[in-house]
């Protein structure tokens, strides 16, 4: 299947602008999601096989999730599952629906495998998403996988008054999700990033956990470009916050450097880089966080997976869980099965049974010289 998306639906997708490319991807999807017997043939395609593990209190069937920003408006909710995936974060949702930045906004840099988006949260608010999310569940095709919602900042909203834009979303979806993220690291919203700061993460998460009685795991998910202080700082908030985890990364200001005119012209844009560029950054955050919080703290890994190989580098360097956003993009809907079988043969030829053992392996290594 792998070789029909590359040869044959890759360059007829390509040939469109991006975002409509990708709208279209979700709508067509979403379609699919609300046929019992479509979804199923999808499923029996493109379904992988069993690698349960269990984070932050929540049982996965296999840890390649769909990262945020695929699907912004709750359209194709039961169809990721279908696709392979085992958990899906939604959004970014936030409190205002809002269109997001001027178009063209999304950009394709196919050489390199990237893509710079600087989409702007475009989604239609918490309020509509929670009714879209009310709608799946009671339609009877939930899907059987964890599902996360990535809350960010409406743009009109102040910085002095985030806390109560977040928590005004989350106080809408609470029981309509297993998990949540808060995105105060997109580089498409003025002045986010500021919000990493302690004081500003700390205040948020203080009005979100005033809110959590059931106590759902919300989890921080941090910027590529901040230096490992920044980042140690962020974790200093873990323990009193309650901080369920870590998503390392969002996608990246900087830019790889290149003679190709073309890629030049690309890069030029303003947004988020995502895709190959990321990993070896994305990777090297993932392990600071492991190092720092001696494995005591679940990691999502996320940044410039297309493969088992790629996976595998960021769960033995520490992650618990990974997601892929640029790789479906390149790889195609057989991507999530692909990495899952890859990552069971790589357990079984290391001789570990479960996932959990493999995470952080590297770094064990690592300090075991080391102690030598």
């Amino acid at each position: 299947m792998g070789f029909i998306h590359k040869k044959i639906l890759r360059p007829l997708l390509f040939q469109q602008d991006s975002e409509r490319a990708h709208n279209a991807v979700v709508k067509h999807l979403g379609l699919v999601s609300r046929d019992e017997l479509l979804l199923s043939l999808v499923e029996k395609i493109y379904g992988a096989p069993a690698l349960p593990t269990e984070v932050f209190g929540l049982k996965f069937p296999n840890p390649v999730g769909l990262a945020a920003g695929m699907d912004k408006h709750a359209a194709a909710v039961p169809g990721w599952a279908a696709l392979g995936f085992g958990f899906t974060e939604l959004g970014g949702v936030t409190w205002h629906a809002q269109p997001g930045n001027p178009p063209p906004r999304m950009f394709r840099a196919i050489p390199d495998e990237a893509v710079i988006n600087r989409m702007g949260f475009n989604n239609s608010g918490a309020e509509a998403v929670a009714q879209k999310l009310a709608e799946w569940k009671e339609s009877g095709s939930w899907p059987n996988h964890p599902i996360g919602i990535n809350l960010g900042k409406s743009k009109i909203t102040p910085l002095e008054k985030a806390a109560e834009d977040y928590a005004n979303s989350f106080r809408v979806l609470r029981e309509l999700a297993d998990f949540f993220v808060v995105n105060v690291s997109s580089p498409n919203t003025p002045n986010l990033r500021q919000l990493q700061d302690k004081a500003a993460l700390d205040e948020i998460f203080s009005a979100l956990q005033s809110l959590n009685a059931t106590r759902k795991p919300i989890l921080v998910k941090v910027a590529p470009d901040l230096t490992f202080e920044a980042l140690d700082e962020i974790l200093e908030l873990v323990t009193p916050r309650n901080i369920a985890g870590i998503v390392a990364t969002n996608t990246t200001i900087n830019r790889p450097t290149t003679s190709d005119a073309t890629l030049q012209k690309v890069y030029a844009e303003t947004g988020g880089l995502s895709g190959k560029p990321l990993r070896a950054r994305s990777t090297e955050v993932v392990r600071h966080l492991y190092q720092q919080t001696k494995g005591t703290v679940p990691i999502i890994g996320v940044g410039g997976i297309f493969s088992a190989e790629d996976a595998w580098e960021k769960i033995t360097a520490g992650a618990s869980l990974v997601q892929c956003y640029t790789g479906l993009v390149y790889e195609g809907p057989a991507l999530a099965g692909k990495v899952v079988s890859g990552l069971r043969d790589k357990l079984a030829a290391s001789g570990m049974k479960n996932l959990s053992d493999a995470v952080g392996q590297t770094e064990l290594h690592s300090a075991g010289k080391k102690r030598k």
